[in-house]
């Protein structure tokens, strides 16, 4: 009787490992091949080199980008190399990237940028949030912009017991924000077990210097979020559950679900047209290839573009997609006036033309 229990829970177990598996292949697209889709004019960006996680751009057209994350099982190029904030002036006829000075007292060393977000103040100061991964942990650095020296001034750090595993954020004043926790766990094996078992544990959190608490739960990796242009809604990509969830912001900073995309691509970091409404996001259509990065079978890129994401029939675009052979691992997507900046997890960044 007791072999006979031990087979029987042998089995249960084995059958629930294999369900486990077959769902956490199809959460990260393990069998999708990308087909390309080219634009005219495109070229790498020349000085970035090891990733452009994401890009905030100001309405005068400087746009900030994140570059030298390092994240528990994710590649980086260039592992010892401190992270860095470049500034993109896309009004030149030939923009180029130049990397932005940090003010002294900042430890540099294990400056490892995520998500960024820009508020400017009523004055025109521009404060520069950026999600840090400093010794495998999660901070906000808050930074002011000093554009006549091309530098970042920083001005403090931000640290919550609610902010464990921060991937986002969508600034809301000169010191409050919307943050993302794309894991319950930022310990690797343990962030592992979660997305394997398939635990829907990540969150959205609200922090101010008066009030931090949880406005949204129930996703498997929320990562990018942005706010809409009349700051209605507040936009959350769940990159494993492939969808843009749709968020009504109340007054008391809660947020409320609407309505939910459903996409076959991995979200990433989500960029919001000023002008238009529009969402570009940069995506992966394999996220195994960015998991468990293979030389020989590079992880690809694809930038979408949604329209009238709050209509009963919203309009997904394809702009961009590519094999691994130019861009791997795109995870954001802005445009400013027909030009677009494409950046990666920790591969190049790209400028096209539209």
């Amino acid at each position: 009787m007791g072999k006979l229990l031990a087979v029987a829970l042998l089995g249960v177990t084995a059958a629930l490992v294999a369900e486990r598996l077959v769902a956490f292949r199809n959460r990260l697209n393990a069998s999708r091949e990308v087909a390309p889709v080219t634009l005219p004019s495109c070229r790498l960006i020349k000085g970035i080199e090891t990733g452009s996680e994401d890009i905030e751009i100001l309405p005068n057209g400087l746009a900030f980008i994140s570059s030298g994350l390092k994240y528990p099982g994710m590649k980086s190029f260039a592992p010892e190399k401190p992270g860095e904030i470049f500034l993109m002036d896309l009004n030149e006829d030939k923009p180029r990237a130049v990397a932005l000075r940090i003010s002294r007292g900042f430890d540099l060393a294990s400056f490892s940028p995520h998500g960024i977000s820009i508020y400017v103040d009523r004055d025109d100061t521009v404060y520069l949030f950026v999600v840090n991964h400093p010794h495998q942990k999660s901070t906000v650095e808050l930074f002011k912009f000093v554009e006549d020296d091309n530098s970042l001034v920083h001005l403090k750090t931000i640290q919550h017991d609610l902010l464990t595993s921060v991937n986002d954020i969508v600034a809301m004043g000169p010191d409050s924000f919307y943050a993302t926790n794309d894991h319950y766990f930022f310990d690797f094996i343990l962030m592992f077990l979660e997305m394997f078992l398939g635990l829907p544990w990540s969150n959205v959190v609200y922090y101010s210097p008066k009030e931090v608490k949880e406005v949204a739960a129930g996703f498997y990796s929320a990562n990018g979020i942005n706010i809409s242009p009349d700051r209605k809604y507040i936009y959350v990509a769940d990159i494993l559950d492939h969808k843009v969830h749709v968020m009504e912001k109340h007054a008391n900073w809660n947020l409320t679900p609407v309505k939910a995309l459903q996409l076959d691509t991995l979200v990433d970091n989500l960029s919001v047209d000023p002008h238009s409404g529009d969402i570009w996001t940069g995506c992966h259509p394999n996220g195994m290839k960015l998991f468990h990065y293979d030389p020989e079978n590079l992880p690809g890129s694809e930038v979408l573009r949604i329209q009238n994401i709050l209509s009963e029939e919203p309009v997904v675009t394809r702009v961009y997609a590519d094999d691994g052979s130019v861009l791997q691992g795109s995870s954001a997507a802005s445009v400013y006036e027909g030009k677009l900046l494409v950046g990666t997890v920790c591969h190049r960044a790209l400028y096209c033309e539209l």
